[in-house]
C-alpha cells in the first residue's frame, strides 16, 4: 500500500469502529420512536456523522423532517478533522442572499469541481469571469431563432414519429412499461441530436442498450454521496479506488467513449476532441436529459392519480385540438410547440410538479468569507451550505397548510387566466440569480409538447402495488418505475 495512506487509514479505521455501535444505537432509537428527534443526534467524537450515514438512503426526506422542526435552517458537523461543517437551509430569504444579494461570497467551490470532475471546465463547475463568458456564449446560441425553431421541430418530430408510435403499439397490446426509462430515452435523443447532429435513436421499437444514459445516472448517484459526506471520506476512497469511486471511474470511461463515438459519427476528426469538449458535452447532456426526463416522469405519475386534473387539462387542450379532430377524426393529435405556449393550466401543472419534485433536489455552495444570513445564522469561511429544494416545496411556512397537496390551482390568478408570480428564490426549479437556467424556455417547450400530445391521445394508468420512492441521487429519479399501462383515449 502506498505510503501516503499510512496516516489516514488508522484514523478512518477508528472512525468506522466508533461509528458502528453508535449507528446501531441510532437505528434502534429511530425505529422505537414515532417522532424522531428534530435535530441530528450529536454523538461523542463523531457528532452528527452517524445520523447522516443512517439516513443517507432517504436524505431528502430526512432534511425535510429536520427543517420543518428547526425553522427552515439547521447546522450539522462531523468528526474533528473531516471538515464536515454544514449549514442546511430552505429559507427563501437565505436563498436570495446566497444566490443573488451576496452571490460572490457563495461559490460552488473546489470540492464541487472535484466531485463533478467529469464536467471540469464546463459551465456546471466553473466560476467567476470564465463562467460569465461561457454563459454569454451559451445564451447567444440558445437565443438564436434558427436553433430554437430547429429544436422545436426535432421535439415535435420525435414525439410524433417515435414516442406516440411506441405508445400506440403498447396500448394496442396492453403492454406495461417503465415510464422513467422511456422518458430517459426520449430526452437522451433530444439532447444529443442538436449537439452532435446525429440522433442516437434510443427511443426505437427495438430498445437498444443505453450504457451512456445509465452512466450519467451513476455519476449523479455517486455525486450525491460525495455532496452530503465529508470530502475526506470520498477522497480517500478515490485514492484507494474502492467503493463508489471505483464504480465512478468505470462510468467516466463509458461517457468518454460515447462522446468520441458520437463525434466520429458527425465526421469530425477525433483528434480535435479535447478534454474541454468532453466536459462541456457531458455537462449539456446531463442538464438537457436528466432534468427534463425526471420532471416528465413525476408529472405522468401524479396525473395518473389525479383524473380531475387531467380532465381540466384536456378541456384546455380541446381549444386547439377541436379543428384537428374534425379534419382527421381517426388520427393521433399532435400539438406543435407554438400551440401550447398560451396554455396556462398546463404550465401550472408543470410548475406544481417541479415544486414538489424538483429534478435537482439539493444545491451545494461554499462560504468564501464569514457572513450572517438573513435568518440570523452565522456562517464561516470554509463552511458548506446545502440548499434543500425538495424541502422548500414541503414547508407550510412557505406554501401554506396544503403544501403537501398536489394542487396546480395555487399557481393561477383568481380568474384562472394568468400565472401568479412566484420569485425564483422561493421556486428554485430553474435556479436563481446569475446562474438562472439558460435552457428554461426550451425545457418547458419540450415538456409541454410531450405532456399535451400524450394526455390527449392516451389514458395513463399506474400499476397498483408499486413502491415509488426517489433514488439517493443529485437527480430526483425514482428507484424503480413507475410501471405504466396506456389506454387509447
Amino acid at each position: 500500500m502506498p505510503i501516503m495512506f499510512s496516516q489516514e487509514l488508522p484514523i478512518y479505521t477508528a472512525l468506522v469502529l466508533l461509528a458502528l455501535p453508535q449507528y446501531y444505537l441510532y437505528s434502534k432509537a429511530t425505529c422505537r420512536s414515532k417522532n424522531p428527534a428534530v435535530l441530528p443526534t450529536n454523538w461523542p467524537i463523531l457528532h452528527m456523522f452517524p445520523s447522516f450515514v443512517a439516513n443517507l438512503h432517504k436524505m431528502n426526506d430526512y432534511f425535510t423532517l429536520v427543517l420543518v422542526g428547526s425553522g427552515h435552517n439547521f447546522r450539522a458537523h462531523g468528526p474533528p478533522g473531516t471538515g464536515m461543517r454544514l449549514f442546511v437551509t430552505c429559507d427563501p430569504a437565505n436563498i436570495q442572499h446566497i444566490f443573488t444579494t451576496n452571490y460572490t461570497n457563495f461559490p460552488k467551490g473546489a470540492e464541487f469541481a472535484a466531485i463533478f470532475d467529469i464536467m471540469s471546465g464546463g459551465i456546471f463547475t466553473i466560476e467567476g469571469e470564465p463562467a460569465r463568458q461561457q454563459r454569454m456564449k451559451i445564451k447567444s446560441v440558445l437565443s438564436s431563432p434558427r436553433l430554437v425553431a430547429r429544436m422545436e421541430a426535432w421535439c415535435r418530430d420525435k414525439v410524433e414519429n417515435n414516442l406516440l408510435l411506441l405508445f400506440t403499439q403498447m396500448a394496442s397490446t396492453g403492454t406495461s412499461f417503465n415510464m422513467q426509462e422511456l422518458m430517459s430515452r426520449l430526452m437522451f435523443d433530444l439532447a444529443a441530436t442538436p449537439l452532435f447532429g446525429v440522433d442516437p435513436d434510443l427511443l426505437s421499437l427495438d430498445m437498444p442498450p443505453m450504457e451512456a444514459a445509465i452512466a450519467m445516472d451513476t455519476v449523479m448517484e455517486v455525486a450525491f454521496f460525495q455532496v452530503v459526506m465529508p470530502a475526506s471520506c470520498w477522497k480517500l476512497m478515490r485514492r484507494l479506488n474502492i467503493g463508489p469511486e471505483r464504480k465512478l471511474k468505470a462510468v467516466h470511461k463509458v461517457l468518454r467513449v460515447f462522446v468520441m463515438e458520437m463525434t466520429e459519427r458527425r465526421v469530425i476528426n477525433a483528434s480535435s476532441v479535447d478534454v474541454m469538449f468532453h466536459a462541456m458535452t457531458i455537462s449539456y447532456m446531463i442538464a438537457a436529459r436528466d432534468t427534463v426526463a425526471t420532471a416528465l416522469t413525476w408529472i405522468f405519475y401524479n396525473l395518473a392519480q389525479n383524473p380531475n386534473i387531467v380532465s381540466i387539462m384536456r378541456n384546455e387542450l380541446s381549444l386547439i385540438a377541436s379543428h384537428k379532430v374534425a379534419a382527421h377524426p381517426d388520427a393521433m393529435v399532435i400539438f406543435k410547440p407554438d400551440e401550447t405556449k398560451s396554455l396556462v393550466y398546463l404550465r401550472a401543472v408543470l410548475y406544481e410538479t417541479l415544486r414538489l419534485y424538483p429534478p435537482a433536489p439539493l444545491e451545494r455552495k461554499m462560504v468564501a468569507a464569514n457572513d450572517i444570513m438573513p435568518s440570523g445564522h452565522e456562517v464561516h469561511a470554509g463552511d458548506t451550505i446545502l440548499i434543500s429544494l425538495h424541502s422548500m416545496g414541503r414547508m407550510e411556512g412557505i406554501w401554506g397548510k396544503d403544501c403537501l397537496n398536489y394542487n396546480p390551482d395555487r399557481w393561477l390568478s383568481e380568474d384562472g387566466n394568468k400565472l401568479r408570480y412566484v420569485p425564483s428564490h422561493k421556486f428554485m426549479a430553474f435556479n436563481s440569480g446569475p446562474r438562472m437556467c439558460l435552457g428554461k424556455d426550451i425545457a418547458v417547450m419540450q415538456m409541454k409538447t410531450v405532456i399535451a400530445s400524450m394526455l390527449w391521445n392516451f389514458d395513463v394508468e399506474v400499476m397498483k402495488g408499486q413502491c415509488i420512492e426517489p433514488k439517493s441521487s443529485c437527480i430526483l429519479e425514482m428507484k424503480k418505475g413507475p410501471t405504466i399501462t396506456l389506454v387509447m383515449e
